[in-house]
């Protein structure tokens, strides 16, 4: 039988000796690895660049809301402004006339700034 004492060192030693003749990984081994890391890298990326969408997604979204109601509060003061001045002018004018001479007011400012718009757009605009 063998001394278990004499067994240990020569047994680590033999451990010592493999651990530092542990070959290198080869080209294969490097090139797979190099790989794996690429995609996932790619993959991280990628994430990271949905989250920051998905963010910004959710900013504007609820900018979106809060410039959604101020236009229909707008709105609402504008009607309101609009009949005010139909009220005042038919204390002078008349209801029906009142009406047609704000409407009309109305509808020549839009007309106005819709063509405005449009002359912005043409290319001659650009120049």
């Amino acid at each position: 039988m063998s001394d278990p004492s004499n067994v240990t060192p020569i047994r680590r030693a033999a451990e010592a000796v493999r651990d530092r003749v542990t070959p290198e990984p080869g080209l294969t081994d490097l090139v797979s690895r190099l790989t794996g890391d690429a995609k996932d890298l790619a993959r991280a990326e990628f994430d990271l660049q949905k989250a920051k969408v998905g963010e910004a997604v959710g900013r504007y979204k609820n900018a979106i809301i809060f410039f959604a109601a101020a236009a229909v509060l707008a709105l609402a003061g504008l009607i309101a402004l609009l009949v005010g001045a139909i009220e005042t002018l038919a204390t002078l004018i008349g209801p029906g006339l009142a009406t047609l001479v704000v409407v009309g007011g109305t509808f020549l400012i839009a007309g106005i700034l819709g063509i405005i718009g449009k002359n912005r757009l043409s290319p001659k605009a650009d120049a």
